[in-house]
């Protein structure tokens, strides 16, 4: 990690979404890890919440924090496979405004040194909805700690150089 510690670190408010038919609040464990790996990276959780796989109710909760000016960003894990009942990708597609095509390459690039080609099923990707960040992770326990260390507790973090994306937020609503 680029931290420049010579800068202030900003802390953000991230709602974290887990989609899935089978898992309740005993059994959300990829929750569990988002939830602490935020709270530790100094974030503060705004809201958590389990939907099952349904891109209407997905959609709604999404439009419900983009809404919020409370929520920076969301963070949801689930529903990014290729069987029929994952719709989290179709759900982002109904709120966003702007495709972050490099967070999906750069997840399957991180998740093929862990679990090989198996990465090309994973449909992991991010969007930019009306000035909130929204970060689409597979369900697996492994697929969220390689996306939220690899990659997420770097990108928002303020420090990070060159670049961050908690460094855009003031400018994100530009027309």
């Amino acid at each position: 990690m680029a931290i420049d510690t010579t800068r202030k670190f900003t802390p953000i408010t991230i709602a974290l979404l887990t989609v899935s038919d089978t898992r309740g609040p005993e059994e959300d464990t990829s929750g569990d890890i988002l939830a602490e790996r935020i709270t530790t990276a100094g974030h503060t959780l705004g809201a958590r919440t389990i939907l099952r796989d349904d891109a209407e109710l997905i959609a709604d909760q999404l439009e419900t924090w983009i809404d919020d000016p409370a929520i920076d960003a969301v963070v949801s894990t689930g529903g990014t496979g290729l069987t029929g009942r994952d719709v989290t990708p179709e759900a982002l597609d109904r709120v966003k405004e702007k495709d972050i095509p490099g967070f999906g390459e750069l997840f399957r690039w991180v998740s093929y040194t862990t679990i090989g080609t198996s990465t090309v099923q994973s449909r992991a990707c991010a969007v930019l909805a009306r000035g909130t960040y929204i970060f689409a992770l597979p369900g697996s326990n492994g697929a969220v700690k390689d996306g939220w260390d690899k990659i997420l507790a770097e990108q928002l973090d303020s420090r990070n150089r060159p670049c961050n994306f908690v460094e855009l937020m003031p400018r994100l609503r530009e027309k």
